[in-house]
């Protein structure tokens, strides 16, 4: 961040995206020139917890020389900050570093380099871009463009290939082995455009269909009606006709014996008779 904005941001202008823009001293500074204002009082949480989103804050209560020396020998730095008309209070601040991916935000991908990040995802236990969870790799994407290519290690760096072309496009190339493979991972800064903070790191929410009373008795139209699908079953009248020969056979034998023997003797005699005559 060169000088021409730092002078340009004030604890008002400050946000969770250019807040990465600054160091340690810089929070003493842009904190120091607001203490005139009147409304500082009102906002102090406001205004800690944009800087604390970028950097680890501590207050330091006991203020003593050995206990100021154990936060700077951890890369804090030390200075009074005005919370009210009266009161002042002593801060150890130590810029948040990125280091693995879970480091990295919507706020802060844009404020790191190319090399830096590949430095960030080769700590990611050398797994390569697939490696990353699909969120994470939608925050590397909203700063970066970025490209992979898998081949033999002796193909990797053919004249006229891939990698030759992105590097001389600008691009910064990571190398992670996979046995006798390499992946090679393309990064290159995106130019960074004039988004305001919502539209930036806000995902677009779909509003849903505001249902009305009619549809709602569509579909309840819809499931009441059933249609029944009888094509391929049977006839019933199919059934009836369909022939049992041993019910056949039983019937007629019942139908032959139940007569009684005398009956059928004397009718036997009777048609003998008409025969004669």
């Amino acid at each position: 961040m060169d000088m021409r904005q730092q002078k340009a941001l004030t604890l008002k202008t400050l946000n969770k995206s250019n807040v990465w823009d600054i160091q340690e001293n810089d929070v003493f500074r842009i904190w120091e020139a607001a203490e005139k204002e009147s409304d500082l009082k009102d906002n102090v949480r406001h205004y800690a917890d944009i800087i604390r989103s970028a950097f680890d804050i501590e207050e330091i209560k006991v203020d003593r020389p050995e206990v100021v020396s154990k936060y700077e020998a951890r890369g804090f730095k030390v200075g009074l900050v005005k919370i009210d008309d009266n009161a002042k209070v002593k801060w150890a601040i130590k810029k948040r570093p990125i280091l693995r991916v879970t480091d990295l935000t919507y706020e802060n991908i844009r404020h790191i380099s190319a090399a830096k990040l590949l430095e960030v995802i080769e700590r990611n236990f050398g797994g390569g871009w697939e490696s990353l969870s699909q969120s994470v790799q939608d925050i590397i994407e909203r700063g970066f463009d970025i490209s992979t290519t898998t081949l033999p290690k002796d193909r990797l760096h053919k004249p006229g290939g891939m990698y030759e072309k992105k590097v001389h496009d600008g691009y910064e190339v990571l190398e992670i082995a996979k046995g006798t493979w390499v992946e090679a991972i393309f990064a290159k800064e995106k130019p960074k455009t004039e988004e305001s903070p919502k539209a930036k790191f806000e995902p677009k929410e779909v509003p849903e269909k505001e249902e009305t009373p009619q549809d709602s008795t569509e579909e309840e139209e819809e499931e009441d009606v059933v249609v029944e699908d009888h094509y391929n079953e049977p006839d019933e009248d199919d059934n009836d006709d369909t022939f049992d020969e041993d019910k056949l056979t039983e019937e007629s034998y019942r139908t032959t014996y139940d007569e009684d023997p005398e009956t059928l003797e004397l009718e036997a005699s009777e048609m003998g008779d008409e025969e004669e005559y």
